[in-house]
């Protein structure tokens, strides 16, 4: 299983704009900081989470020009607002594209952005907008894209709620303020843990490094990525003081986890 890091940064970006403290003018490629993402390589399937408004810098990048499904945490303009982008992606692979997200964010999807769910084809020209197919699961049982099988975990992003995964060895959870002790029961054994840790301070809707530490110790992965990390965080001030197995993501990490 591969992960590749696509977006670590919170919704601001980092650099933010119009800002001038150390870290948004910092040298430190490892400081800049795109719109949370990540890539999922396993089984045959290119599986995309959220798709943030740096989507199109982010494929880019990571030289992505083609996927099997996407999956969304939740339906933040910083998780979603680049959905015009898999346009492209309809066009390379030749066929709608399969869209993954709880039956209540699927639906808001579809509020913001119903065009993507109508059809985009007109047979002569390619795609001349994103067609998804929608895939809506409730919570409550495992689902699979292909051969990989996600267990959905829901929990507390200050007055709503976001979806974490666990695939395998492997768990995702951003935007996160309150994993409670079931949730954390159920990623004993993983390996790796990209998890929010938004900042030093606590936060009312993201949790902060010290609570996130916390949650690291329960679990106890073999290694934690943090993620989503706003202005405030200094790769390498961060990266110093943490304890061995725990770093801080940055943008274009390839992370191998077995399955």
């Amino acid at each position: 299983m591969k992960i590749t890091v696509l977006g670590c940064g919170t919704s601001a970006g980092v650099p933010v704009i119009g800002c001038r403290c150390a870290v948004c003018r910092s040298a430190d490629p490892k400081n800049k900081r795109l719109r949370c993402s990540i890539l999922l390589e396993a089984r045959g399937q290119k599986i995309l989470f959220d798709t943030g408004p740096d989507l199109r810098e982010q494929c880019l990048r990571a030289e992505i020009d083609q996927l099997d499904a996407v999956v969304f945490t939740h339906a933040h303009a910083d998780h979603l607002h680049g959905l015009d982008d898999l346009r492209s992606i309809n066009n390379i692979v030749g066929r709608r594209l399969p869209a993954y997200a709880h039956q209540d964010v699927l639906a808001r999807i579809k509020e913001r952005f119903p065009y993507a769910f109508a059809g985009g084809q007109d047979g002569i020209g390619g795609f001349w907008r994103p067609d998804l197919e929608p895939h809506s699961f409730d919570g409550s049982r495992p689902f699979t894209i292909g051969a990989v099988e996600f267990l959905p975990l829901r929990h507390g992003h200050g007055r709503s709620h976001v979806w974490g995964f666990r695939i395998g060895n492997f768990a995702y959870s951003t935007d996160a303020d309150d994993l409670d002790p079931p949730y954390l029961e159920a990623l004993r054994g993983i390996d790796v843990w990209i998890v929010d840790a938004l900042r030093d301070d606590p936060h009312p809707s993201h949790s902060h490094l010290v609570k996130t530490l916390g949650w690291i110790d329960h679990v106890r992965p073999r290694l934690a990525y943090l993620t989503h990390m706003n202005h405030e965080v200094d790769y390498r001030a961060w990266k110093e003081k943490l304890p061995p197995g725990i770093e801080p993501a940055y943008d274009g990490l390839v992370i191998e986890v077995e399955e």
